[in-house]
């Protein structure tokens, strides 16, 4: 399977400032029902674009699938999840963040997803690129693994 994407396209980041929070709402399949124009000016979309997207037209592609999958089990369980995941911006930029997501319920049911993202360090930004890079390279082995034998 070949890239889609040109990887000289992602290297510029966008930074997020330190008196700011990111604050999205989704319906239980993902789909944006509120952002706020922090996330919109982060992400380089309007507010107007977001609303009704899927969340993940901000996935970056070095984000491990399996830390969404994580995400999405955890919050199927009726629990929160908080993590450090990098961004992908309108103009394929970048952008990291530490989301915390809880479900939001209305008479004991799950009605929806609320996310609050704020700015992580310079050292954590490097640790996580190089875990979710390492990640990403023993799933692929293994995917070789699998197909060769």
């Amino acid at each position: 399977m070949q890239n889609e994407y040109n990887e000289s396209e992602f290297l510029i980041e966008t930074i997020v400032p330190k008196d700011e929070l990111i604050v999205s709402r989704t319906d239980l399949k993902g789909n944006i029902t509120y952002a706020n124009e922090t996330f919109a000016q982060i992400s380089g979309y309007t507010v107007d674009e977001l609303i009704g997207k899927p969340h993940n037209c901000v996935r970056h592609p070095d984000m491990p699938k399996q830390i969404f999958e994580e995400l999405w089990n955890s919050l199927k369980s009726n629990n929160s999840w908080e993590g450090i995941i990098k961004n992908l911006r309108k103009d394929k930029g970048f952008y990291w963040v530490y989301a915390q997501i809880s479900v939001v319920k209305k008479d004991d049911k799950i009605v929806e997803y609320k996310s609050i993202r704020t700015p992580i360090s310079f050292q954590d930004k490097i640790k996580y690129q190089k875990l979710y890079d390492e990640i990403k390279k023993e799933t692929k082995d293994l995917q070789r693994k699998v197909i060769y034998q």
